[in-house]
């Protein structure tokens, strides 16, 4: 007989330990910490009984599936923590110097000067698994609980309002029959959750589709950052030095571009970020990376150096008209999973936390007012629009739809946008269509290959050497957490008309088109799912929309440290 499904009910649960759900659970502890004190203090009003906040998080510690650039922006963790940056701070150097650099396949030029909203001097340079580790540890100290290994799977409901989450079963086989080990996922309670998945979160996903929280908005358009961190020869790159690239190895008709950050210790953190609305069905973004290394002024920092990880995940790049509703009755949604991100900037940590922060002002108010109903949680979405969030966020809000088309055009365009607070010469809200749909058929560039380099395992990587770098371990014998609903599609209509994009567009060499044994004239498709580094291409870039990313057992996938 199986065992019981545990219930754990807390006040407040936090799905995903990313800087958004722990900045969020730090400040709603500090909050009520602060108001408690006023009331024994002789001040107006009760004290808030002592709250039960959960963090729950998929990855088998904290920071293992954490993953950015990063160069931080610390205006959101200077108003959590005042007299920030604290001793113990985890960043690996101020940044002291900036460059953006146009590169051509042997050459390119820096550009004379900096856009402000490139400029990151006097930001930080930061690795954000050991960042969110940091974080955790504020947040423990706090009185906050923190669960790894539980992934949510999907969202509670009591009648039509969000009640908490139930996690992945363990101990089911390929074929979801229970094995002698077998668990049965948790399910958490709570009076309020927050989901801070990260992007194209499965649990989001299900809200905004139920809750219809996209209505109204514009398709939410992702890239596909791809990620290696170095261990340099002394001196080759100091730390706090930053350069950011475009033009090669993509065509201009393909958004995108590279990033190299010098942290402390000689080490680089090296990487490229590839738009999902891409055009050509071959694009790859773990090649690109690849390609990257391939250039002159890159191939010579590398000379003598040694690589540590890799690791790859999406970002949200369609600015503030593809943002979801971030609230529905009993949930709210944070970070990247709400679409807190500047596109222009790339960055999103300090959005993310900034979310987080308003959130946990939502519900202390709540729980002040002893009042956690939908009205009340819709009082997150007047916060975010009357903070900074909403005037960072303005300002860039039609960048990528500026920029996705051609990379000379979008220059000139986004200068424009500059100049005008964000409004672009075709009007103040540029509508775009979904990513995947971009994508031409192989009849449309049948003369056109995407080009790929000669792997040596050395400096260039094929995808499984990167994914034994990232540390990546599943339990073989499980269900699959890929979800194809029409394998039929892939052996037919894809393979004709795409020729198999996810064999192309999985950075973790994922998705496999092999010999069909009972039809020898097709192939058919072959998921390893084992090798998965968690970052939801997939789910973003199928262009028949059929793959479908949920969490495999608590504590898989990737084991970042550094990146």
């Amino acid at each position: 007989m199986a065992p019981p499904r545990e219930v754990m009910p807390v006040d407040v649960l936090f799905v995903g330990a990313g800087p958004a759900s722990l900045a969020g659970a730090y400040h709603l502890l500090q909050l009520v910490e602060r108001h408690n004190e006023a009331i024994e203090a002789g001040g107006p009003g009760e004290k808030i009984p002592e709250l039960e906040v959960a963090i729950m998080e998929k990855g088998k510690a904290l920071g293992a599936h954490a993953i950015s650039g990063a160069v931080l922006d610390p205006r959101s963790l200077s108003e959590l923590m005042p007299g920030f940056p604290p001793e113990d701070f985890p960043g690996e150097s101020r940044v002291i110097h900036d460059e953006i650099h146009y590169l051509t396949a042997g050459g390119g030029f820096r550009l004379p000067f900096t856009p402000p909203p490139l400029a990151n001097h006097g930001n930080w340079v930061v690795s954000i698994s050991k960042l969110v580790r940091w974080l955790g540890q504020k947040v423990e100290e706090k009185g906050a609980f923190i669960i790894p290994e539980f992934a949510g799977r999907e969202c509670l409901f009591e009648g039509d309002r969000v009640n908490g989450v139930r996690t992945s079963d363990k101990g089911l086989d390929h074929s979801g029959s229970e094995k002698g080990n077998f668990q049965p996922g948790a399910d958490l309670t709570a009076r309020v959750t927050v989901l801070g998945e990260g992007p194209r979160g499965s649990l989001a996903k299900t809200l905004i589709e139920k809750y219809r929280l996209d209505e109204g908005k514009n398709p939410q358009i992702y890239a596909t950052g791809v990620k290696e961190t170095w261990k340099l020869e002394p001196g080759v790159c100091p730390k706090g030095h930053v350069v950011h690239t475009m033009g090669f190895p993509l065509d201009s008709g393909t958004f995108g571009g590279g990033f190299a950050y010098g942290a402390a210790d000689d080490i680089l953190f090296l990487g490229f970020v590839t738009g999902l609305d891409y055009w050509h069905p071959e694009t790859d973004p773990h090649a690109e990376l690849q390609r990257l290394k391939t250039h002159p002024m890159v191939a010579k920092w590398l000379d003598g150096a040694e690589v540590i990880s890799y690791g790859a995940k999406t970002l949200p790049e369609g600015g503030w008209f593809a943002r979801p509703r971030p609230y529905c009755d009993g949930a709210l949604l944070v970070g990247d999973c709400g679409g807190f991100l500047n596109p222009m900037r790339l960055k999103g940590i300090h959005l993310g936390i900034k979310s987080g922060m308003l959130a946990a002002e939502t519900i202390f108010e709540g729980l002040i007012k002893d009042d956690l109903s939908e009205t009340q949680l819709a009082s997150y979405e007047r916060r975010i629009d009357s903070s900074w969030i909403r005037d960072e966020m303005w300002k860039v809000r039609n960048f990528h739809q500026a920029m996705a088309k051609n990379l000379f055009v979008g220059m000139a365009r986004t200068g424009f946008q500059m100049a005008f607070g964000g409004r672009d010469p075709f009007g103040d809200r540029i509508i775009n269509e979904p990513g995947h749909q971009r994508m031409k058929k192989i009849s449309e560039v049948a003369s056109r290959t995407r080009e790929k380099p000669e792997f040596d395992n050395e400096k260039l990587f094929d995808k499984l050497t990167n994914v034994y770098q990232s540390g990546t371990m599943h339990e073989e014998d499980q269900p699959s957490h890929l979800l194809v609903s029409d394998l039929e599609i892939c052996s037919t209509r894809c393979a004709v008309e795409y020729g198999n994009p996810c064999v192309h567009f999985c950075p973790a060499a994922v998705y496999e088109m092999v010999e069909d044994e009972a039809d020898t004239t097709r192939k058919k498709l072959k998921i390893n799912a084992s090798n998965c580094v968690h970052c939801k291409t997939c789910d973003v870039m199928d262009p028949y929309q059929i793959i479908t990313w949920v969490t495999p057992e608590g504590g898989q996938g990737p084991a970042y440290k550094d990146l």
